[in-house]
Formats: structure tokens, sequence, C-alpha cells
């Protein structure tokens, strides 16, 4: 019986055996969400899954968080150099976000 929850590939965790990045359950739980909240969320992951995972990121805390900034931070970058990249395209999509949120007459 195999009991690893978290494992690390590509860089980063992911629940092991599954293409769920551990970030996905750590953010709802970080929020104050249950384990049963986020695995119905979740429905690739079991209940089991979610509390191993959330068992990983409690034994392993500071180091998780230390790479969620550092995940976050890169992709804040590279967020900001494809907006500089293409400002026209963005402002275009922009004004047609803005279009679909007004209410339809």
């Amino acid at each position: 019986m195999d009991t690893s929850y978290v494992e690390q590939r590509d860089g980063g965790y992911w629940v092991a055996g599954t293409r769920v990045p551990l970030d996905s359950v750590v953010q709802p739980f970080r929020e104050g969400q249950t384990a049963e909240a986020i695995a119905e969320d979740l429905p690739a992951l079991r209940l089991e899954q979610v509390y191993g995972a959330i068992a990983f990121y409690l034994a392993y805390r500071s180091e998780i968080d230390s790479y969620l900034s550092r995940a976050q931070a890169e992709y804040n970058a590279a967020r900001c150099a494809s907006r500089s990249a293409d400002p026209a395209f963005y402002e275009k999509l922009a004004k047609k976000l803005a279009q679909a949120r007004q209410p339809q007459p």
C-alpha cells in the first residue's frame, strides 16, 4: 500500500499520480476550506489524497510556502513580460472583456 501523497516533478509539487498541483489543495486549505470541500471541488482526487496533501503541506509548511511564493513571483514576472511584449493585444482584450461584462439589453 503506497501512502506517498505528494511528489516532486517538473520543478513543482503534485498530488502523487495525478495532474493536480499541490497548490490546488493548499490554497483553498489556507483560505479555510475543509478537506471535504476541497475534494468536492477537485473530483480527480479522493478525500484521502486531499488529506494526504494537507498533511504533507503541514509537515513541510515553510518549504512549501517558499515554493508557492517563488512560483507566484515567477508568474507575475512572466505576466508583466507578456503584457510588455504586446500591449496592443492586452488593450484589445481588456476592451472585449469590458464589453462582455456589460448587461445585455
